[in-house]
C-alpha cells in the first residue's frame, strides 16, 4: 500500500511539472503538438484530471494511515494485555510468597543463628525495619 501511495504522489507531481512546462511554453510547442490555440475547455480538462489525481493520491494516503493506526491500537491493546497479565502474575507471587514467609523468616532466623555460633566473635550486622 505504502508504495502504490507513493506512486501516486509522484505520478501527481510529474502531472504538475509537466502541465507547468506545457502551459509556460505553450507559443513554442503549439506547432509540434498541432494546437492552434489554448482555449478554455482545454485548461479546464487539465485542472480536473489534475484534479482527479490529486484526489486519488489523498485518498489512498488517508487510507493508509488509517490503517497505519489500526496497527497502532492493536499493539497498545496487545500490550496493555501483556501488562495486566504480567501484574497479574506479579501480585500471584506476592501472594504466595507473603504465604510462605512466615516459615522462611524462621529458617532463616536458625540459619543465623547457627552462623553466628560458627562464626568469629564478630557478629554480623543485623538490619531490623
Amino acid at each position: 500500500m505504502k508504495q502504490i501511495n507513493t506512486i501516486f504522489q509522484l505520478l501527481v507531481a510529474v502531472f504538475f511539472a509537466i502541465a507547468l512546462i506545457f502551459f509556460l511554453a505553450f507559443d513554442t510547442i503549439k506547432d509540434t503538438l498541432g494546437i492552434r490555440e489554448l482555449t478554455a475547455g482545454t485548461v479546464v480538462v487539465w485542472i480536473l484530471v489534475g484534479l482527479v489525481l490529486y484526489l486519488i493520491s489523498w485518498a489512498l494516503d488517508n487510507v493508509y494511515i488509517n490503517g497505519l493506526k489500526k496497527d497502532i491500537r492493536r499493539l497498545e491493546l496487545d500490550k496493555n494485555e501483556l501488562k495486566a497479565k504480567l501484574y497479574d502474575i506479579e501480585q500471584g507471587s506476592k501472594i504466595s510468597t507473603s504465604a510462605e514467609r512466615p516459615t522462611e523468616k524462621l529458617r532463616d532466623r536458625n540459619d543465623s543463628l547457627a552462623d553466628e555460633k560458627e562464626s568469629s566473635k564478630i557478629k554480623p550486622r543485623q538490619n531490623y525495619k
